[in-house]
């Protein structure tokens, strides 16, 4: 008769996996395990730098004795600092905050002056533990103490103002592809399509800045904590954007089709959708202009006879990128072209087979992901605010409706000519004027081209 050995270490099937179990249990009780905290004092502020563009050597000079404020929001100064030999500063405020640092222009040196008279002043949102950063760009120029170097029209300036304007151009039809897919496919004007854009803007800054911890408290799991990199924030806000637009569209307008609604009754909703929702905005977020953890102050680099920050460069890349990606969804893909079918002819389109109905979630789900992004590009290369949606929401309908509406290459055309006349339309008149050239030009090009630059002749009657 065979000796039977009992093998301490086999194990049956059943053993296996009940250590397997009990293994992930242990990791996953270590994982979320919150840490406990180390007591730190650590300073927080602005670190400020100022150079010099010297124009014949094409060379940033450090400028060394200016005279840099910082205050808070009731325009209290809280610090002050004088930069050194690089250029540099570092000022040390008591409580994290959003802060404005502005520069004293009487102790700007004889021989360097602002390049435009809004210069003198930046918004820092500092962080506890962390220094945020401001550079302040000047020139190598006659007028000293401040006073700006002359604004002419230069090749210089042309190409660098038609730079930031295919920048603004291409964030705006990022947000406003959204607008006019609804359009084509519904006939709704949907104002209620700006806060699809901030939503996007706080969704990101809310996981890139505060984190899931602060729903939690301080007992809350580590994984739980602080933010995440702007990217993954970027794609939360991307899917829970889209989340919003199936919402909308599943809970309110959906209904309204199915009962008739007329267009001008549910263009009447999205008003007052968009400012009960932009009030909410508001409430929790409070007025106060914020800034991503990610990329807070950058140096731009020269190319040729443009500057750009690293980050609006990979911005610009992201939105033509995406872009591509809608052009290339909508020409090769089924719902793509479905999307279009809905769009010229809806009628047309159901006795074909198409889901109407479904066609348009779609659409609804997919220009609140567009918009989501769009905000963020928007958010990253200025200010968030409550408010920014709406503050763009004329440009964005200025653009869709210079294109044509109802095309989403209408939009990219026609949000890349508003950018454009936005922009360069500061060589003839004030900044604060800037969007009174875009405008005019969406006059003149529809009073010769009714339908838009890419539209369709429609008839009437």
């Amino acid at each position: 008769m065979g000796h039977q050995v009992n093998n301490p270490i086999a194990q049956s099937p059943a053993h296996s996996r009940l250590s397997a179990v009990l293994v992930l249990v242990s990791l996953a009780a270590i994982w979320l395990a919150p840490v406990p905290g180390i007591a730190q004092e650590a300073e927080q502020g602005a670190r400020v730098r100022i150079l010099a563009n010297d124009p014949e050597t094409d060379e940033r000079i450090p400028v060394e004795g200016v005279r840099v404020l910082v205050l808070d929001r009731n325009e209290a100064m809280v610090g002050e600092g004088v930069t050194d030999a690089e250029g540099t500063v570092e000022i040390a405020v008591s409580v994290p905050s959003v802060y404005r640092v502005e520069i004293d222009v009487t102790t700007i040196p004889e021989g360097i002056s602002l390049q435009s008279p809004d210069d003198i002043a930046r918004e820092v949102n500092v962080q506890a533990g962390r220094f945020a950063q401001a550079i302040f760009q000047l020139a190598v120029g006659e007028g000293g103490g401040g006073g700006p170097v002359g604004i002419g029209i230069s090749l210089r300036r042309v190409l660098q103002l038609s730079t930031e304007g295919i920048k603004l151009g291409l964030f705006l039809a990022m947000a406003a592809i959204g607008l006019s897919l609804i359009f084509g496919t519904t006939g709704l004007v949907n104002f209620a399509h700006a806060e699809l854009v901030t939503w996007g803007m706080l969704v990101a800054y809310f996981f890139n800045v505060i984190g899931l911890g602060a729903l939690f408290g301080e007992d809350a799991p580590w994984i739980l904590g602080g933010g995440v990199d702007l990217f993954t924030s970027t794609l939360l806000a991307m899917v829970l954007g889209g989340a919003i637009g199936w919402a909308a569209d599943a809970g309110v307008f959906a209904p309204l089709r199915r009962r008739g609604t007329g267009l001008i009754a549910q263009m009447v909703v999205t008003i007052g959708l968009g400012i009960f929702i932009r009030y909410i905005f508001l409430y929790i977020f409070d007025g106060t202009g914020r800034f991503f953890r990610s990329y807070p102050g950058q140096q731009t680099i020269r190319l040729g006879l443009v500057e750009v920050t690293p980050k609006d460069l990979f911005a610009m890349a992201v939105a033509v990128l995406a872009l591509v990606g809608v052009g290339m969804i909508l020409q090769l893909t089924r719902v793509g072209r479905a999307m279009r079918a809905v769009s010229d002819n809806r009628d047309l389109a159901a006795s074909s087979g198409i889901d109407v109905q479904r066609v348009i979630r779609w659409v609804w789900v997919a220009g609140a992901a567009l918009a989501a992004l769009g905000g963020v590009l928007l958010g990253q290369s200025d200010v968030i605010r409550w408010d920014v949606g709406s503050n763009v929401l004329l440009l964005m309908f200025a653009g869709v409706t210079l294109g044509g509406l109802g095309t989403a290459y209408g939009a990219l055309v026609g949000c890349l000519l508003v950018g454009l006349g936005i922009q360069l339309s500061t060589l003839f008149v004030a900044s604060e004027l800037r969007s009174v050239g875009a405008l005019l030009l969406m006059a003149v090009i529809l009073l010769i081209r009714p339908q838009g630059i890419l539209g369709r002749k429609v008839r009437i009657g």
